[in-house]
């Protein structure tokens, strides 16, 4: 679940087995909301306000019911839209732990016919080590779900994730299903998604590496389907259509060449009759450097290009105009209205056509648009003013209102009532991929955050977006490391993936930055977690490149400007300060299973304990409140341990069978120990936990409801707030939760 440098999206390599399709029965799934668990405290849950901050890779407005809609993201789960509430609703944070990989949306299906049903294909990866997909059906827009799990693999994060939807209802038989795979072909259900069977007859050869079948879409009576494995040659299809559910066909004369290698997404215009495709030289959203929009005439076969700006120009600083087209909507009120929209294109800013005479001519809606994005500051990276946007290829068109657009991009889902005025459209979806969590002893905010793709954010409030937006000077793709100095908590330092520095201390407690005024030559190669000892005297600064490999750690005493290796600290290590001792500093080798201890502010290390677990680089130190030498070690399914000798010693302790992640908050009345968080197994469940004496007993704290696949990075308590929980997830933000009262 580690995933490389830049972002969580980044696509990992890997071949998936080729495997037969068979089905399983699902089962009915409980509506979202807080409830007590069995054995366990009522809790309610909710996001930390951040405003999206991932790739949405798919927008549907429901063809029959206005103002209902549902959006797909990579790795952050569905959701559906409520208009009178100007919200998004999740609708997948039901799938636990084990299902950590159904996160992944592939393709989202609604039946125009039944305004109830929805469909979704789930399934992150379709790597070897992934597990397979599954199909979730549903009656009520998505309230409760019943599943079917695959035999075969989807890949809702890999390349390909922003093509069409992959899954379709058939327009002839609202029984039919069609669901387009990667690598296993073409598969049909007559059962309203309960079974499914490959499609023996499609013309189109998978394998175990390709994109397979990148959309589906109906025109009329008629199933098209787009091909992501053809070369481009006039020679190989990459469309083909059945007319009568049966037989397939390669599509007639359609377009060749490299600007239409491969389709991306398609819309009928059901007044003129034309299928609208656009295509690129690669999947995407990445690696696309050509493309092309063309149009079919459904009733004569025949092709013509529309194409609204040919990649490849200049532009005024003299950098090439590359990019692919993505996104394709048509407006089912106006004949001959359509959106498109380009992908990958850095030179000259993506931007969204607009058509109202069948592709004659074209209008860049990019040109005039007014951006508001007062609601999630962040979009402006920052600069001065957000861009238009970066892949985009979720691009939407309210049926019931022309000048109702959508589109997505890698960070939010932008919308316009006219044309013009643009502003986020992504209230309640939230899909941080979150790696770090603070909650401060004292100052306005309660918390700090680091994540992948949108670095570290103050939030002032856990109900706003927070108004300074991304940390800036400098601003990080992805953090890598966030520390507060315990007895001395206006001090913050952070470090990440950066252009201009990867490091950064604050003064004000994370409100605002300056630049450490140098860093080791590793650190723009491979910037690893940073600790500041209690009194922020002395910084240490860990180095791990993506890929895994480990450097030695750097010490600092004057704030960042000189830096000495450490030559006894065991590389990679995560540094681990003691909240009481500013002289004491401690790391876990994971590869040995040793902890190593500082006395001397973080000078030298020496082994202290050894034998414990190891072989994982995901299990974690830290070091209780108010204590010196108080430790726990989350070693996942090998256990918790705990040392109050400084790591000289460590036990195991009996009350959970695993831990993954473990954090503290304030202590419960009566209590001389801080309240414990933990996500865990304490049965047979994995899930988040609480424990007010010292671990000796745990609550349960979340329900089969509030689960949202793997929270293993991190957790933290409040420690002004008892009870209340800070919860890191991969894909859906920061859950925080409250006891009801």
């Amino acid at each position: 679940m580690r995933t490389p440098r830049l972002s969580r999206r980044a696509v990992l390599a890997g071949t998936a087995a080729t495997v037969a399709c068979t089905a399983v029965s699902g089962a009915a799934v409980s509506p979202a909301v807080a409830a007590p668990v069995a054995g366990g405290s009522a809790y309610r849950w909710r996001n930390v306000v951040i405003g999206g901050t991932g790739f949405v890779t798919g927008v549907l407005f429901h063809p029959s019911v206005r103002g209902l809609a549902y959006a797909r993201t990579d790795i952050g789960g569905a959701y559906r839209w409520d208009d009178r509430g100007s919200r998004w609703t999740p609708l997948t944070d039901h799938l636990g732990w084990d299902d950590w990989n159904l996160l992944g949306v592939e393709a989202i299906a609604v039946d125009p016919g039944h305004p109830g049903r929805v469909y979704l294909a789930l399934g992150t990866y379709a790597q070897s080590w992934a597990g397979n997909g599954a199909v979730l059906r549903s009656e009520d827009r998505g309230a409760t779900w019943s599943r079917t799990d695959l035999d075969v693999k989807l890949g809702a994060n890999e390349d390909g994730r922003g093509a069409g939807e992959r899954l379709l209802v058939d327009p002839r038989d609202s029984d039919t299903l069609w669901l387009g795979t990667r690598h296993d072909g073409l598969l049909k259900s007559t059962d309203r998604g309960v079974t499914w069977a490959a499609v023996s007859g499609f013309p189109a050869k998978a394998s175990a590496s390709g994109q397979g079948v990148v959309f589906l879409v109906a025109a009329g009576r008629a199933v098209y389907a787009g091909w992501g494995d053809g070369d481009g040659t006039s020679g190989t299809a990459n469309l083909y259509r059945t007319v009568d559910g049966t037989a397939w066909e390669a599509v007639p004369g359609q377009p060749s060449g490299t600007a239409a290698k491969v389709p991306i997404r398609a819309a009928y215009d059901t007044h003129t009759r034309e299928l609208y495709v656009t295509y690129a030289n690669a999947p995407g959203p990445n690696g696309q450097s050509d493309g092309s929009v063309h149009k079919l005439r459904t009733a004569t076969g025949k092709w013509a290009d529309v194409t609204p700006v040919k990649p490849g120009g200049t532009t005024d600083d003299g950098s090439a105009d590359t990019f692919g087209y993505g996104g394709v909507a048509v407006d089912a009120r106006r004949p001959g209205t359509l959106v498109v929209s380009t992908n990958n294109r850095w030179a000259d800013i993506d931007t969204v056509y607009r058509t109202t005479n069948g592709g004659r001519t074209w209008t860049s809606l990019k040109d005039a648009a007014v951006f508001d994005v007062s609601e999630t500051p962040y979009l402006k990276w920052g600069d001065d003013k957000p861009k238009f946007g970066w892949w985009i290829q979720a691009l939407a068109v309210d049926p019931y209102d022309s000048k109702h657009l959508v589109y997505g991009t890698g960070a939010t889902l932008y919308g316009t009532r006219d044309l013009k005025r643009w502003a986020p459209q992504i209230r309640g979806l939230e899909e941080a991929s979150v790696v770090q969590l603070v909650s401060p002893p004292a100052g306005e905010a309660h918390l700090l955050s680091g994540s992948r793709d949108i670095g570290v954010m103050y939030h002032e409030r856990l109900t706003a977006s927070p108004a300074r937006g991304m940390a800036a000077n400098p601003v990080f793709g992805s953090a890598t490391g966030l520390a507060q100095a315990a007895a001395k908590p206006s001090y913050v330092v952070r470090s990440g993936w950066g252009d201009h520095g990867n490091g950064a201390c604050s003064n004000d407690g994370g409100r605002t930055w300056a630049p450490f005024e140098a860093q080791p030559d590793i650190a723009k190669n491979a910037p690893g977690p940073i600790a500041t000892n209690a009194d922020g005297s002395a910084l240490l600064w860990s180095f791990v490149h993506w890929d895994g490999t480990k450097y030695a750690a750097h010490r600092s005493t004057d704030n960042g400007t000189t830096w000495s290796e450490i030559s006894s600290f065991p590389k990679g290590a995560t540094p681990v300060a003691d909240p009481a001792d500013p002289t004491l500093f401690y790391a876990y080798d994971t590869d040995t299973g040793t902890l190593y201890a500082s006395t001397d502010s973080g000078r030298s290390f020496t082994a202290r304990a050894g034998g414990l677990p190891a072989g994982d680089a995901q299990f974690k130190l830290v070091a209780a409140p108010g204590r010196s030498g108080d430790l726990w070690l989350s070693a996942k399914w090998n256990g918790l341990y705990r040392s109050t000798d400084g790591g000289a010693s460590f036990s195991k302790v009996a009350s959970c069978w695993a831990s993954y992640t473990l954090g503290f908050g304030k202590a419960a009345d009566g209590a001389d120990y801080p309240a414990i968080y933990q996500v865990g197994s304490t049965e047979a469940i994995t899930a988040v936990y609480r424990s007010d004496d010292e671990a000796k007993t745990w609550t349960r704290i979340n329900d089969d409801a509030h689960q949202w696949g793997w929270t293993g990075e991190v957790v933290v308590g409040d420690p002004r707030v008892y009870g209340r929980v800070y919860l890191a997830t991969n894909g859906r933000g920061i859950q925080y939760g409250e006891p009801l009262r």
